[in-house]
């Protein structure tokens, strides 16, 4: 009678964890210094394809601005696996950071047309609107919450690799709110500004329950990309500022007119 011999035991990359991505026993343990180099590899590769059109998937780039429209959880369903195939959480294309640039840009054009800015008025918002709106205050509230994630949310279970929260994926967690809050914010307030600035009582409901829609789908996206990341607990606290915010909406709607301040800060 021959000896039999016990099934091998079960491959790690096979194994998952409740999002349907591969637990974190099947990721590769990073030394910091491994960790050092794979982020300066990707942002090199970032840069280099952000020059190269031909490196740039546009078509994804305009599925993922769909779908954070009206169903963001499918723009994270592939978080995960882009995690095992390209090692890093971040994305590596940097079509949707040129896309919304591109959308910015057209859009302070159009509101220097409309506000007769001029050519130098309409240069001076569209440089605010891509480097302080989108990109400096996005640097500032990516770091911030890289800063949060690494220092209190962090959760490795026993026995499996210590991973950490990467900055450039923040800013992409950003990029993605950023988006529905610009077409409400920019693009849906460029086409109420006649009913939105007016001094009725309405139109500060509209005008304000616009930035209320706004402001809790950004937050919404936000804890979507944050509760993807299996190494982070108690995701829930990106949730916490939405009963604020509405507050801020009630007490708003007895006098305080949010886009036509906005725009007063804008334009005078």
């Amino acid at each position: 009678m021959l000896p039999t011999r016990s099934p091998p035991p079960l491959s790690p990359a096979l194994s998952t964890t409740s999002y349907g991505f591969p637990a974190a026993s099947s990721y590769s343990f990073e030394t910091p210094r491994r960790r050092r180099r794979s982020a300066t590899t990707g942002v090199t590769t970032f840069f280099k394809r952000l020059f190269s059109r031909q490196q740039m998937d546009f078509e994804v780039a305009m599925s993922q601005m769909f779908y954070l429209c009206f169903s963001p959880k499918r723009v994270y369903r592939f978080v995960g696996y882009h995690r095992q195939t390209k090692n890093q959480w971040a994305r590596d294309d940097p079509a949707f950071l040129a896309l919304l640039v591109i959308c910015l840009t057209i859009t302070a054009i159009v509101y220097g047309i409309v506000y007769h800015q001029g050519f130098l008025g309409t240069l001076k918002l569209i440089l605010w609107m891509v480097f302080v709106d989108y990109i400096l205050v996005g640097c500032i509230i990516a770091t911030v919450l890289w800063f949060f994630c690494n220092k209190f949310l962090l959760h490795h279970p026993l026995h499996t690799p210590v991973q950490r929260a990467e900055w450039a994926y923040c800013f992409d967690v950003h990029s993605n709110a950023f988006f529905p809050m610009f077409l409400i914010t920019y693009v849906l307030q460029l086409i109420l500004i006649p009913v939105v600035t007016r001094d009725a009582w309405i139109s500060t409901f509209v005008g304000n329950t616009m930035y209320l829609i706004a402001m809790s789908w950004y937050i919404y996206v936000t804890y979507l990309g944050y509760n993807v990341l299996p190494f982070l607990k108690s995701q829930n606290i990106f949730l916490y500022p939405l009963p604020l915010i509405f507050i801020f909406y009630v007490g708003s709607l007895f006098g305080y007119n949010v886009p036509k301040h906005v725009l007063n800060m804008y334009f005078g």
